[in-house]
């Protein structure tokens, strides 16, 4: 598994977010939603040691060689503001947006990661990702994402045409739970599938924090004797994030 390692000083904060899920459910609606996040990272860019978006930063995306999707302009500018000033942002893949290539990385500075990772800050040690297909269960969407990620499957994708591919993905998308609101409602407990997950690593190796995204509801709950598994939620519906500071990690809702 990959390693991440961060500074940090006393004064400085990890800030972690997950599923804006930009582009949905309309173009009004999330370009406030862009707005929105530009004015939470411009809030903590002053303290902030690195940033993680866990995933699903975009409801679709795919990079042809020579085109991506339009859209997000601002939001892509904000990212090079920050890593132009020496702040690191870390973005993971999430199942919405898995087909994240260079462009993000050549163009504005972040580091992309497709698998959860290690995160070290000081004596804090923590397993952060999306939380796609991770744990029990889930078996269909599994299958589906190792077809998404065969290399053949995108090359087909990649030979037809932009405006019908992106039309096409689209129409997926909006189809998702995420897109028309209908929320599992259920009160979630071990038998959680990232709980499940983490409470099985936690056995064979100690973390601090379990932090995912994916599930779009807001969990906080005990792992073993002294870990926390956390799920960060969405930012369609609501806007929480977490920061983590000499150890401490605290869940804050911006401009709730």
């Amino acid at each position: 598994m990959i390693e991440i390692h961060i500074e940090a000083s006393q004064n400085q904060k990890l800030y972690f977010a997950s599923d804006f899920h930009l582009g949905v459910p309309d173009h009004i609606t999330s370009h406030k939603r862009e707005a929105k996040i530009i004015r939470w990272l411009e809030s903590i860019r002053s303290d902030a040691a690195a940033i993680f978006l866990l995933g699903d930063v975009f409801d679709f995306w795919y990079e042809y060689r020579k085109v991506i999707p339009k859209g997000f302009a601002r939001f892509q500018g904000k990212l090079a503001e920050l890593t132009d000033s020496g702040t690191p942002i870390i973005i993971f893949s999430g199942n919405h947006d898995m087909w994240m290539q260079d462009y993000l990385t050549d163009e504005l500075g972040v580091s992309i990661y497709h698998e959860p990772a290690k995160l070290f800050v000081g004596d804090t040690k923590l397993l952060i990702g999306h939380g796609d297909g991770l744990g029990p269960g889930d078996t269909k969407y599994k299958l589906l994402k190792k077809v998404f990620k065969n290399s053949f499957a995108r090359w087909c994708f990649s030979r037809v045409h932009p405006n019908l591919a992106l039309t096409l993905a689209h129409s997926w998308s909006r189809s998702s739970r995420i897109s028309t609101s209908e929320y599992e409602e259920e009160s979630f407990n071990e038998k959680e599938y990232l709980f499940q997950y983490s409470s099985g690593i936690e056995k064979k190796e100690h973390f601090d924090y379990y932090i995912f995204g994916h599930r779009h509801i807001h969990l906080d709950m005990k792992v073993g004797a002294t870990s926390r598994y956390i799920n960060l939620g969405e930012w369609v519906n609501n806007s929480r994030y977490a920061s983590l500071s000499n150890g401490q990690l605290d869940l804050v809702d911006f401009e709730s």
